[in-house]
């Protein structure tokens, strides 16, 4: 408790260390020509964008997502809110209602809305869904070839207002390609890309808007970019809202955590993105403008994201079930949940998220499976499930927090969550001694007599708290003897994650909508069909590379069940006891995202306590906060 104590005192400190004598306003290296008062200052956490003039969001090419290009000049059929939405979770956006499917679900027609123009002045049509289908089927290269071309055997447009598209196969949920829950396939302008020789090539630059704003300027050094209200935003789909706040909008490179905080104390950073523990503390402390998701602690939002130790399965050493229960038996979640959140960390045993509703539909109704839940020693049957580890944190955490942390059994699996596995070294030893590992010197051998090394892949200061997970659990298994390093991959984690070129990453691979229970956003994408030979690219989201005929068969029945049936919650949940079973992941935590606010020059943020929409920044839905965002007195 001595160390939670030192860094709440060491937070402060820095706080008012950090808190400069400039002037507020403009930082960033942005243009000095547009008012403050009319400017909304994001982080995009895409840091400086390497390619920064690519807009072309249909192809990789070293481009930015997050830019405000996404949140700000995009759009798509649907969205999907993590929270509660402004008028509902669902919301049909280029589409006049949801998705309608025939019997079988090889059929989806989609009724589009009228009066929606792109910023050059031509209108929206059926024809622009068509092109933006067709133009990535034809180019393998493009982000969304694949799943399309897998998918559609054909799509027309019977008239400017309707799209019909056939599928090849039954898949209720190939809608769920054109919802946005961070991103989606979004709607590219075919009046544009027809007059294109070569689409993979075109940087789409400077970019047509179907959304509410027009690309203002951008740095060609990739450290910020400007979006600017268009002048006819009653023509987009944000306009059934109402008018967006700020006339203007930049997204920015900050620079490493502590200049995020320096920068927002200085009211020069509106939104943070994501900083770590100490940050968070320091601007509570320091500034009486900054609002987090939550008023106190654990501050953070919980994003429907599921970090995990991520196995390559295709390796070698991480094929058997029970070499992977090994090592989840040989970490102790509370020691790793106090390094990487200083204890505000809601942690999950299963494969979903401790988020939104989920704990009710999921994590509730199988308490008791996962109580009575046993696995094989090889030696004897143990069951490894503690559902006290929540409020053990919690225990851990309220001499030095006090009343900021819940007594009620409720809130505190809320705020910290439920259960997690027994440390349990004994049973570790026994699972590895059945998978043909032995135990020389003190130190783990593979079964052909090689050191068992497992390399930990983390970002590194980008992703301080996934970091501080993975230095804790590489710190636990070489204590049991096993041969763990931590991996830096700062700035090249997703080009080596999609590779295959690592042992185990801190990361995910379970996204969930948030703001509705199905769980195909992920679990399609399981699906073996999905999941690249040795040495080739791996799609989303399948890192793991794990192959299932078990979880092949949920997917596939999922797939003929509509998007709302019940049927699918409880499939759900069969993917949840056979990914226990399997442990093809480690499931850890929701990630809490430190998203902090400054309330300065706007006012309206998203919270809990008002929480109708996500507030952090890289996400498409975070537009939905232009509407509500007002200036400050």
């Amino acid at each position: 408790m001595r160390c939670i104590r030192a860094l709440l005192l060491a937070a402060c400190v820095l706080g008012s260390l950090l808190l400069a004598s400039v002037e507020p306003g403009h930082a960033q290296g942005i243009p000095q020509d547009i008012p403050r008062k009319d400017l909304l200052i994001l982080e995009n956490p895409e840091g400086t964008v390497k390619n920064a003039g690519w807009f072309n969001i249909w192809v990789i090419n070293a481009g930015a997502q997050s830019n405000g290009l996404q949140q700000a000049a995009l759009d798509t059929l649907w969205y999907i809110d993590p929270e509660s939405g402004l008028d509902g979770v669902w919301d049909n956006s280029l589409a006049a209602d949801k998705p309608q499917y025939n019997a079988d679900f090889t059929e989806m027609t989609v009724k589009l809305r009228s009066g929606i123009f792109w910023s050059d002045g031509v209108e929206f049509t059926a024809d622009d869904v068509v092109a933006t289908v067709m133009t990535q089927i034809k180019h393998p290269a493009m982000r969304f070839s694949a799943v399309l071309a897998s998918n559609v055997a054909s799509v027309e447009a019977p008239d400017a207002r309707t799209v019909v598209f056939k599928l090849k196969k039954p898949n209720s949920r190939f809608h769920t390609n054109f919802t946005v829950r961070w991103g989606a396939v979004w709607i590219l302008p075919k009046h544009v890309f027809d007059k294109v020789e070569d689409p993979v090539k075109f940087d789409f630059n400077k970019p047509i808007s179907l959304g509410a704003y027009v690309l203002h300027s951008y740095d060609p050094d990739g450290k910020w970019y400007i979006w600017q209200l268009r002048d006819d935003w009653q023509r987009t789909t944000l306009a059934r809202f109402g008018k967006p706040g700020p006339k203007y909008l930049a997204y920015v490179d900050p620079g490493p955590p502590d200049k995020r905080v320096i920068a927002q104390l200085n009211h020069e950073l509106d939104v943070i993105h994501d900083i770590a523990p100490e940050g968070m503390f320091a601007l509570a402390k320091q500034s009486k403008t900054t609002r987090a998701w939550f008023k106190g602690f654990p501050y953070g939002h919980p994003d429907p994201t599921l970090p995990a130790v991520i196995f390559n399965t295709q390796n070698e050493n991480f094929k058997n079930p029970d070499v992977r229960w090994a090592l989840a038996l040989l970490i102790d979640i509370k020691a790793v949940a106090m390094a990487a959140y200083r204890g505000a960390a809601t942690i999950s045993a299963i494969g979903v998220p401790p988020t939104g509703t989920h704990p009710a539909t999921y994590h509730a109704p199988m308490e008791d499976w996962l109580k009575s839940f046993e696995i094989d020693t090889g030696k004897r049957k143990i069951k490894p499930y503690d559902p006290t580890i929540g409020k053990q944190i919690a225990d851990m955490l309220r001499p030095s927090m006090g009343e900021q942390i819940p007594t009620d059994p409720a809130e505190i699996a809320k705020a910290f969550g439920r259960g997690w596995w027994k440390t349990d070294p004994v049973a570790a030893q026994e699972l590895l001694e059945k998978a043909g590992f032995s135990k020389r010197g003190g130190a783990w051998v593979t079964p052909d007599g090689k050191p068992f090394t497992v390399r930990v892949m983390v970002e590194g200061d980008l992703r301080p708290v996934m970091t501080r997970a993975g230095t804790m659990i590489v710190q636990l298994w070489k204590q049991a003897g096993i041969d763990a390093r931590i991996d830096v991959a700062q700035g090249t984690l997703p080009t080596r994650r999609a590779a295959g070129d690592f042992d185990t990453f801190i990361g995910w691979s379970v996204e969930t909508w948030g703001g509705h229970q199905d769980l195909s956003y992920f679990l399609d994408s399981w699906h073996s069909q999905f999941v690249a030979e040795p040495g080739k690219p791996q799609p989303l989201r399948n890192w793991q590379r794990w192959s299932s005929p078990a979880l092949d068969k949920i997917i596939e029945e999922i797939r003929t069940v509509g998007f709302d049936d019940p049927r699918s919650i409880e499939l759900g949940k069969d993917y949840v006891k056979l990914a226990v079973k399997e442990m093809p992941t480690i499931p850890l935590m929701a990630y809490n995202v430190f998203t902090a606010m400054d309330q300065t020059y706007w006012t309206g943020f998203p919270t809990a306590e008002n929480p109708y929409t996500n507030p952090v920044p890289n996400w498409g839905n975070s537009r939905y906060m232009f509407v509500r965002l007002k200036p400050a007195n």
